[in-house]
């Protein structure tokens, strides 16, 4: 049977993936092939691969593993086949006779039988064969027992390639690990410093408006627009400095995790201390909340910008309601702050998780307090999104692994 090129071109990329023919020969396919003989009681008995211009003897037993052209060899016609070739004298076979592997050019083969060492893909890359220098037959259970052998074959070829593979993918998730470990040290020593840098003209500002704003008060002259001026000075730099510490936040998310109990109910008593001012007007109802393990900083981070957000996207003139509630699912708790407020329309959010993006720019805000949450959501192993509030408004949810037990 003649073989297309593309199917010589196929089975050539196959086998060079395997690289089992430059590679030193392998004690594992050896032990194979001297088990093929065992069970067709011959002395002689190889592992080929039959690339687009030779034969490559991967692994023999009985005589010295060689390479050959391929024109020479018997299994250049086993490699077509459908099933089996089994020759009880090749000799006598007309496919055979006149091969140098039975002239006694190279070697004086009388039984030969060969099986097709077909990958899971179903290119066929070579046989096991087994042969004599003298006619004999095989059982029907030695024929079995051979086809099995051949397909262990593949397999050991298969787990070496695959275990390449994977120690090479190990390998580049190592790299890249490292490599993040690096990129966020120097991206936490960069907003470190960058926080720095800002927090000491904005202390001094700050200091220096809050003296006006005190010289105005004790002064008798009319005041004019200087008080309301100065309202919105201040209002600036407290904003300023919140998103300094917003960036601070999502820049240091992604180093390595402090790691352990957590009570969500007392970060949650402590976000609503934190938020005081923001939560003065709210109604907010806590339910039973769990213990879980994490970085207690970093989910207090994530709590405190979650409920915030409930109580300031709310109407002109509406009283924030904001609820925090907890449930187990499988795994997994899924933390949910519930609020009646402007809502997110449905195609903005995910998109809402991404640095700098917001929705409704009337509520002031810097866009990276949701962005944060995600970065400390992925840190632990957890996932953020948001959901519809039945009657309007959105629910936020946090799932994080449960502990066992």
């Amino acid at each position: 049977m003649t073989l297309s090129p593309d199917v010589d071109r196929r089975r050539a990329v196959v086998i060079d993936r395997y690289r089992v023919v430059v590679d030193p020969p392998r004690a594992d396919l050896r032990a194979l092939v001297e088990v093929a003989a065992h069970v067709a009681d011959v002395p002689m008995a190889t592992i080929n691969l039959i690339t687009e211009t030779h034969q490559h003897q991967v692994a023999a037993v009985g005589f010295e593993a060689s390479v050959c052209a391929r024109e020479d060899s018997m299994c250049n016609l086993a490699i077509g086949e459908s099933l089996p070739v089994i020759v009880t004298d090749a000799s006598l076979d007309e496919r055979f006779a006149a091969n140098p592997f039975v002239t006694g050019e190279i070697g004086r083969v009388r039984f030969y039988a060969s099986h097709q060492l077909r990958t899971p893909e179903g290119v066929v890359i070579g046989t096991l064969c087994v042969f004599d220098v003298r006619p004999r037959e095989l059982s029907r259970d030695q024929v079995e027992d051979l086809a099995r052998l051949a397909e262990r074959v593949v397999d050991l070829l298969e787990l070496e390639l695959r275990t390449r593979e994977l120690t090479r993918t190990v390998d580049e998730l190592e790299r890249t690990r490292t490599e993040l470990e690096r990129s966020n040290a120097q991206l936490a020593a960069f907003a470190g410093q960058v926080s720095h840098d800002l927090r000491n003209p904005m202390t001094g500002l700050d200091l220096s408006l809050s003296m006006m704003a005190e010289e105005v008060e004790a002064s008798d002259a009319p005041p004019g627009d200087l008080p309301y001026l100065l309202d919105r000075a201040r209002g600036s730099l407290t904003r300023m400095q919140g998103l300094v510490d917003d960036l601070l936040s999502f820049a240091r998310v992604g180093g390595r995790l402090a790691s352990g109990p957590v009570d969500l109910r007392e970060v949650v008593d402590e976000v609503r201390h934190d938020l005081a001012p923001l939560l003065s007007d709210a109604e907010v109802v806590v339910e039973e909340l769990p213990v879980v393990t994490g970085d207690p900083v970093l989910l207090r981070a994530a709590v405190q910008n979650l409920v915030a957000n409930a109580a300031s996207y709310v109407a002109p003139g509406e009283r924030p309601r904001v609820r925090v509630r907890a449930d187990r699912r499988d795994d997994r708790w899924r933390i949910e702050v519930v609020d009646h407020g402007l809502g997110v329309p449905e195609d903005q959010r995910e998109r809402v998780f991404e640095p700098l993006v917001r929705v409704h720019k009337q509520i002031p805000g810097t866009g990276i307090g949701l962005a944060t949450v995600r970065r400390i959501a992925d840190a632990h192993g957890g996932r953020v999104g948001l959901d519809e509030t039945p009657g309007g408004g959105t629910t936020a949810w946090l799932e994080l692994p449960a502990s066992p037990g």
